[in-house]
């Protein structure tokens, strides 16, 4: 099957090179090309600024005729979507060189959602949509012209198609799937549309309305059956039915063995078992291959670019890389990958801009932001010689602790009194299928560590200080599976838990299994799993899982202290910001009872409650509290233990 875009343009036209002559011998805007800026205005007098547009993910310019109605059909119909589905976000501008008459008429007649801009500029000669209306524009990143489709009736089909696979690569699934029904509505017998109903419908996690899509088109003849087995193939993949899976893919290369999307269901199903040699073969196969859609195509160059990466040959997977970019302007996670292939070799500010290229394409992609952030703070820190000197002070002290066998614990603290609460995320380990991006390991401990230094009661180690000081010690990660090696550089990093743990990529999600792991007793205090989807609710997941990490420590460890002083009702503590105190903190005031003999057993008895006090206010070393339940007078060195019955703890919220 042809890409769709060019079964359209052969219709009307000759494709060469991205630029498409129609019969007037006008060259037309080149795909990839700047779009030519404007300025207009709507009939109130409202102005609309393409360039203030720049930050948009698509921007559509429709130049139509008011007084026809298939000039308009497109226009309509994407409102008409737009009107039910109001959360989605489209940018479309109506452009028209009709009479302020014939567009008050429209407006007052159809109610457009978008703004009909009055062209008395020649912008639409500037676009070439004088002659041949509706002339659509289909604008991507920094403006760039990515589709552009001519005349109404079939062509309009096309167009309506071509944005529902535009918003399966913008990860728009719910309206990729809503236009493409719409195409299907007005044409069953469109297979095309259907195919993309049906990725879309997976893309969604709707497996079920998949899987029937596709079962359906497989049951007819010709090109739409092998469409249908070919997604098939991709549906029983994501559910685990590997035989299934293979049966079909199978299939499809002996009826199109110029099919690509079953190779990249191969690769990903070998890949899962281990042999990463045979499935890269495959990737090479389905990029190779002519047979696909442009996200299909994307996809497979991805996934070989995170092969390459693999293997330290980052010039070959940034030449992936830019390939999925090519066929999908949208493909955020070849971006972010082109990013992380920087930042391992060392180039921090092309790292950088990688990062911030993906968060262009999308401003809530949590994942690229939490990269960028990351790399900005490393690039500030190469700027900052006397923040350096003093790290490499302390990666030597920490090289000698380990070789010495010496814990960073500070001596001399009391036994009672809780020190601050250091946690060091050592090693998470990938296995699985190849997920889209990498990095993820990464993405998790940088945004725990935010998120837990935040909550004021835990104190993360910089995962700069961990990664040179590895570095340093020749140490990598079939070093830290070891449990006493990674105990051993808990205690020299002065860490009571560190944590480790797995990240098994499965089809359509990701578990993570961490580990919190005591230095001191190298008990296992806590095991915390979580589902991750790696997409839009990524921020939210992440933050559930730093709640969990948060609480465990906070229920395991709560606070101890002493009564420094007592004047009046104001009861002083020995603790304060730096272990992690908080105003509205409850701590009880505690007399432990003697153990009882029996028959040669010591049996011990739980500490009875003398009082209770709440925190009122903080300072580094000291905190003040309020007595609010008392049994008897309150004495300097009483012991002192935090209530955690309804811990004030608490990761802050990531930014919507």
């Amino acid at each position: 099957m042809k890409p769709f875009y060019k079964l359209l343009l052969t219709a009307m036209g000759v494709w060469a090179g991205g630029v498409l002559f129609a019969s007037s011998g006008l060259a037309q805007l080149s795909t990839g090309s700047p779009a030519p800026l404007f300025q207009l205005k709507t009939l109130d007098g409202k102005g609309y600024d393409l360039a203030a547009m720049q930050g948009q993910p698509m921007v559509i310019i429709y130049f139509f005729a008011v007084e026809s109605p298939s000039s308009q059909e497109g226009l309509l119909t994407i409102d008409r979507i737009a009107k039910q589905y109001p959360q989605d976000d489209l940018t479309v501008l109506g452009v028209t060189r009709a009479t302020p008459e014939a567009v008050d008429a429209f407006i007052k007649e159809r109610r457009p959602t978008f703004p009909i801009l009055l062209d008395n500029q020649d912008v639409s000669e500037r676009y070439q949509a004088l002659q041949i209306l509706p002339t659509v524009c289909i604008l991507g990143p920094g403006l760039k012209l990515m589709d552009r489709f001519q005349g109404g009736g079939r062509s309009t089909e096309m167009m309506l198609l071509k944005l529902a696979e535009r918003q399966l690569q913008r990860r728009q699934p719910l309206m990729a799937r809503v236009i493409s029904e719409e195409v299907t509505r007005k044409d069953p017998g469109n297979y095309q549309a259907r195919t993309v109903a049906g990725y879309a419908a997976m893309r969604e996690g709707d497996l079920t309305s998949a899987e029937k899509t596709f079962q359906d088109l497989s049951q007819e003849k010709g090109e739409a059956a092998v469409l249908g087995k070919e997604g098939l193939a991709g549906v029983y993949a994501r559910k685990g039915q590997t035989q299934k899976a293979l049966k079909l893919a199978t299939e499809v290369e002996q009826s199109d063995p110029q099919r690509a999307y079953v190779h990249t269901v191969k690769g990903d199903m070998l890949y899962s078992q281990g042999k990463e040699e045979q499935a890269a073969q495959e990737y090479q196969k389905a990029v190779s291959k002519p047979a696909a859609e442009p996200f299909q195509k994307a996809e497979a160059h991805n996934r070989l670019g995170r092969i390459y990466t693999a293997k330290g040959q980052f010039q070959q997977a940034r030449q992936q890389f830019d390939e999925a970019v090519d066929l999908d302007p949208y493909y955020i996670e070849a971006t972010a990958n082109k990013g992380i292939t920087y930042e391992q070799e060392g180039a921090l500010g092309k790292a950088l801009e990688a990062y911030r290229s993906a968060q262009r394409m999308d401003k809530d992609d949590a994942y690229a932001g939490i990269l960028a952030k990351k790399v900005e703070q490393l690039l500030l820190l190469q700027q900052d010689s006397t923040r350096n000197q003093q790290m490499d002070q302390q990666i030597q002290t920490l090289v000698e602790r380990y070789k010495q066998g010496v814990s960073g614990v500070a001596e001399g603290q009391d036994s009672w009194t809780s020190p601050p609460m250091v946690i060091s995320f050592l090693e998470i380990t990938e296995s699985g299928g190849l997920a889209p991006r990498g990095g993820f390991p990464t993405v998790i401990a940088a945004q725990a560590a935010e998120q837990l230094n935040e909550s004021g009661r835990i104190q993360v180690v910089e995962r700069v200080v961990i990664e040179r000081l590895l570095q340093e010690l020749n140490l990598g990660s079939s070093d830290l599976a070891n449990p006493e090696t990674a105990l051993r550089l808990g205690r020299v990093l002065a860490a009571r838990i560190i944590i480790t743990g797995t990240l098994l990529h499965m089809p359509d999600k990701s578990l993570v299994s961490l580990r919190l792991v005591d230095t001191e007793t190298s008990a296992i205090v806590k095991v915390i799993s979580v589902q991750l989807s790696g997409e839009g609710a990524l921020k939210q997941e992440l933050h559930q899982l730093n709640r969990e990490i948060l609480s465990a420590i906070v229920l395991h460890y709560p606070l101890q202290g002493y009564v420094v002083k007592v004047a009046d009702d104001e009861v002083l503590l020995n603790l304060g910001a730096r272990q992690g105190v908080v105003t509205g903190a409850r701590f009880d005031l505690i007399e432990e009872a003697k153990a009882i003999s029996y028959k040669g057993r010591m049996l011990k008895t739980q500490p009875r409650r003398l009082a209770t006090l709440e925190v009122t206010r903080v300072e580094p070393d000291l905190a003040y509290a309020r007595i609010t339940e008392q049994k008897r007078a309150i004495r300097p060195d009483d012991k002192l233990l935090e209530n955690t019955e309804d811990v004030a703890y608490e990761v802050s919220q990531p930014a919507n």
